[in-house]
């Protein structure tokens, strides 16, 4: 279901007022490709597929676009955005520049080191963001996707301990979340394509 809803807010209304977005994410059992995907031991298994969600660079913009707009109806307008690098690094500055916010920064977390591969935690990583500024200060924290939710669940007590008053935005929820952000663009239970990061890196292609 696609839309930009705030915390709280039924899955089946998924929208902020009278506005629900349309349809800028695609997926296709076609779009399934090769992965390796440890077994119980840990062993890859070759041959494995897996459904994906297409997200194109013309529907992060006006995703971004939709959680900016859910974000000033709602009357939250963040002092500071926070980024959890490195895949709300994109969005959070595209909400930013939506919301006309400057004040920016990162909160370096890993937790995934693949697809369906994940740390037994997430840990957080330098270089380290300055947390003494956001004392008392609205922060907006934003990342790609809230998968298991245990990243945003971090990042969220991190700034809220530095005395942040933390709201979360994500462009897709799972199923499998933890926690709910205040404001998504999208639910999917399928592995997602992001538009800077599904080919891969420059330094794979140089391998090859």
């Amino acid at each position: 279901m696609l839309g930009t809803r705030r915390r709280g807010y039924p899955t089946s209304s998924a929208c902020i007022g009278s506005r629900c977005a349309e349809p800028r994410a695609t997926r296709s059992a076609a779009l399934a490709l090769r992965w390796r995907q440890p077994d119980e031991e840990g062993v890859p298994v070759e041959n494995a597929t897996i459904e994906r969600e297409t997200l194109t660079w013309d529907g992060f913009g006006a995703a971004c676009r939709d959680i900016a707009r859910a974000i000033v109806v709602d009357g939250f307008i963040p002092e500071v955005v926070v980024a959890i690098a490195r895949g709300g690094l994109l969005p959070a500055g595209a909400i930013a520049y939506g919301l006309g916010v400057k004040n920016c920064g990162a909160i370096n977390v890993e937790f995934y080191t693949g697809i369906g591969t994940v740390l037994d935690a997430p840990e957080v990583l330098p270089p380290e963001l300055d947390m003494t500024y956001l004392d008392g200060r609205r922060v907006l924290l934003v990342d790609d996707v809230a998968d298991s939710g245990r990243t945003l669940a971090l990042a969220v007590r991190l700034l809220q301990e530095r005395g942040a008053e933390v709201r979360s935005a994500v462009i897709y929820t799972k199923p499998t979340t933890m926690v709910q952000p205040d404001y998504a663009y999208a639910d999917t239970g399928l592995w997602i394509d992001f538009p800077w990061s599904f080919q891969g890196t420059v330094l794979d292609e140089a391998a090859h």
